[in-house]
């Protein structure tokens, strides 16, 4: 659960962050209409596809890692480990982190709304 909830803080400053950087494409969106709705509809689309992908790196790295690391483990620790299909609490678990990320960059979404149009669109010097 901690592991999770730095990873989603982490999600957040990284989209605050590129928030910066995406000022202009966030204007220029607004200039030509788009509402709060696909503002933030963009943005946590974004946050909701990074989270996914990293679930299924998570999921792929451990199944990599458990199959790899199985026969060496069992002959130095006496460790057993042994690949199984995810149980319906873990699907519940891996459901609500995505959806976690998704509602976590609505923060950065709602922030994107509210900036500035001319701050947006101005020349930088």
């Amino acid at each position: 659960a901690l592991v999770a909830r730095v990873s989603l803080a982490g999600l957040v400053s990284v989209e605050m962050a590129s928030l910066n950087e995406r000022r202009r494409e966030l204007a220029v969106l607004r200039a030509v209409g788009a509402s709060l709705r696909h503002v933030l509809a963009l943005l946590a689309l974004e946050g909701a596809i990074v989270t996914l992908l990293g679930v299924v790196l998570g999921i792929a790295l451990a199944v990599l890692g458990i199959a790899g690391l199985s026969p060496w483990l069992q002959s130095h620790f006496g460790l057993a480990l042994s690949l199984s299909g995810p149980t319906l609490n873990e699907w519940l678990l891996l459901a609500s982190l995505v959806a976690a990320g998704w509602l976590a960059s609505l923060l950065p979404g709602i922030r994107a709304y509210r900036l500035s149009l001319a701050d947006g669109l101005s020349p930088r010097i």
